[in-house]
């Protein structure tokens, strides 16, 4: 990958999308919030949409790049017990969608990988 930004703006992008999304369809991320979070589901739905577009705007951008790029990995971290509540949630349903849900907790590694070059990239 290249320090032109080019991988920072395509990460930017997809926390932009699944942000976005958060607001347009936010019934399958309520699901995710455990109960007993305080607050309503839909208002933990709401703001981590709301982070993950602020995080993808400071990515988007050279001058908050880096930071940025470590607020998105500690949002891919942040995000993590809920990816464990899905697959705990879903192990009762079918083997396609169990699989999915499962494979969703390893799929944040390279997410945080991703995320922690863009930091690198940004300092070069």
């Amino acid at each position: 990958m290249v320090a032109d930004g080019r991988s920072a703006r395509a990460l930017a992008r997809l926390l932009a999308g699944a942000g976005t999304l958060h607001f347009l369809v936010p019934q399958p991320f309520d699901a995710l919030v455990p109960r007993r979070l305080p607050g309503t589901r839909r208002a933990w739905t709401y703001t981590s949409g709301a982070a993950e577009i602020a995080v993808a705007a400071a990515l988007a951008l050279p001058r908050t790049r880096r930071a940025g790029a470590l607020a998105a990995a500690g949002l891919f971290v942040a995000v993590s017990p809920a990816h464990l509540k899905m697959a705990r949630d879903w192990r009762d349903r079918p083997a396609p969608l169990k699989a999915l849900a499962y494979a969703r907790i390893p799929a944040q590694l390279p997410l945080i990988g991703w995320a922690l070059h863009a930091a690198r990239q940004a300092d070069a």
